[in-house]
């Protein structure tokens, strides 16, 4: 990642070895379901073994900036395990607020760091606890504690970018028409829009690709219907790292800006194509395979068609799920 540092909020950042994940063809996948080519990106090759750690990289060298102890985060999991591994690269005090559910493989990946795990009722009540450490203690916060919330910290979130400025490197200025994303507040699918635009604007590719956000149940597929996208949207899913009842505004102004849009996955297609995914050879989690579901839908509907080259992010490895 620290090829671009020209292009980030910090050229020095501390580093795990984030970033430059595969990017892999998938032709016999493409084929079965009915595509010109699909391409896996990779991101549980990460340090920590997900997408999470380009943003932890930068939101922790802003913390060091500014002269914080402590940092602080609410995290389902990926994002705690990644904030927690990078602070204790830089031995910065790590809290991560999580909830019951946690799974004890998180649990002790954040653990074993060092870092303190707080609980909370639920995850909206892991902000209000987030909220008090940084308002009365001044503790830095790498993650949303805002209701409606705002997304991740956004020195952290502009490491995402430098996903798209990889795609771009492997793919080529008109390479990829189309790239699924599980989505939950839209750090990740806005970081993935604001690199391609970036090169949009240098005039290195001449459009963006189309960005299709995939929920495992209707938020932000409410909101594109007329919701108001501060309410609260509740559901129940297994896909706990794009869970959560709320969606953010720039999860709506990525997708109408790429002339995208969104795909409500279930939990059992999501696991039946977490099985279809590994017997290609990607073992990620369910969240992540629900990209795979939700293409399969787009191309039911027309949306992708059979030419087109589309990129599913995989957002993490499914190493860390301790259900099937």
């Amino acid at each position: 990642m620290a090829r671009y540092a020209s292009c980030l909020p910090y050229a020095a950042y501390p580093t795990l070895g984030e970033g430059g994940t595969p990017l892999l063809s998938a032709p016999a996948l493409a084929n079965e379901v009915g595509t010109g080519d699909i391409l896996v990106k990779s991101e549980g090759q990460n340090p920590t073994g997900s997408h999470k750690d380009r943003m932890s990289a930068l939101a922790v060298a802003r913390a060091l900036d500014i002269g914080a102890t402590t940092v602080i985060g609410a995290s389902s999991g990926n994002a705690g395990a990644s904030i927690a591994a990078y602070a204790a690269r830089v031995s910065l005090q790590c809290v991560i607020v999580t909830t019951p559910d946690m799974s004890p493989i998180w649990r002790r990946a954040i653990a074993a760091t060092g870092a303190r795990l707080i609980e909370a009722k639920n995850s909206l009540d892991r902000w209000k606890y987030v909220e008090e450490r940084v308002t009365e203690d001044s503790w830095f916060p790498v993650t949303n504690y805002i209701n409606p919330p705002v997304g991740s910290n956004h020195f952290g979130v502009d490491g995402l970018k430098t996903i798209a400025f990889e795609l771009f490197e492997e793919t080529g200025a008109n390479g990829v028409d189309a790239i699924i994303v599980p989505t939950s507040r839209a750090d990740l699918i806005w970081g993935v829009f604001d690199g391609f635009r970036f090169l949009q604007e240098r005039s290195l590719i001449q459009r963006l690709p189309r960005l299709y956000a995939v929920e495992p149940f209707p938020r932000i597929d409410q909101v594109f219907n007329g919701s108001d996208y501060r309410l609260s949207f509740e559901g129940r899913t297994r896909q706990v790292s794009i869970a959560g009842s709320t969606v953010t505004y720039q999860a709506i102004d990525a997708l109408k800006q790429s002339q995208g849009g969104v795909v409500v996955v279930s939990d059992g297609s999501a696991a039946r194509d977490q099985s279809t995914l590994a017997q290609h050879g990607f073992y990620v989690e369910l969240s992540s395979a629900a990209s795979l579901s939700g293409l399969k839908q787009l191309i039911d509907k027309g949306e992708i068609h059979a030419d087109e080259r589309v990129v599913l992010i995989a957002s993490s490895n499914g190493y860390k799920e301790f259900e099937f």
